[in-house]
């Protein structure tokens, strides 16, 4: 069982990688899909609603929201997390410039890069 908070995060975590180039069918099916998994409906719509406040400015205001958070996480979460969305970027075979740069700024951040570079070789 995961609480709301944790919810939010995988959501708007998902959702504004998605939404960094412009949300594709495929993305959307796994949002829709990680919402039921989740039981994260609620939290989805809010990610949703967050990212459309302002496209452009999404990414940047997620990660300050997301840093206040996942700062607390253990390393072991921040690692799952950004493994996490480097899998959903690849359910489409490929990954963006935009959202593997975006993907290494929210590493770094969460001082995980060296462990998603080593996801990225694999």
């Amino acid at each position: 069982m995961r609480s709301t908070e944790e919810k939010k995060v995988y959501m708007l975590l998902k959702s504004v990688i998605f939404h960094y180039h412009g949300l594709d069918e495929q993305e959307k099916e796994d949002l829709d899909k990680t919402a039921d998994e989740l039981d994260a409906h609620v939290e989805y719509k809010w990610a949703l609603d967050f990212v459309g406040q302002d496209h452009l400015t999404s990414f940047e205001r997620a990660r300050l929201y997301l840093n206040d958070i996942i700062a607390d996480y253990p390393k072991e979460k921040r690692i799952e997390l950004i493994n996490m969305v480097w899998q959903a970027n690849n359910l489409k075979g490929y990954v963006t410039e935009m959202e593997a740069t975006a993907m290494l700024k929210l590493a770094k951040d969460w001082n995980v890069q060296r462990e998603l570079i080593e996801l990225v070789l694999k």
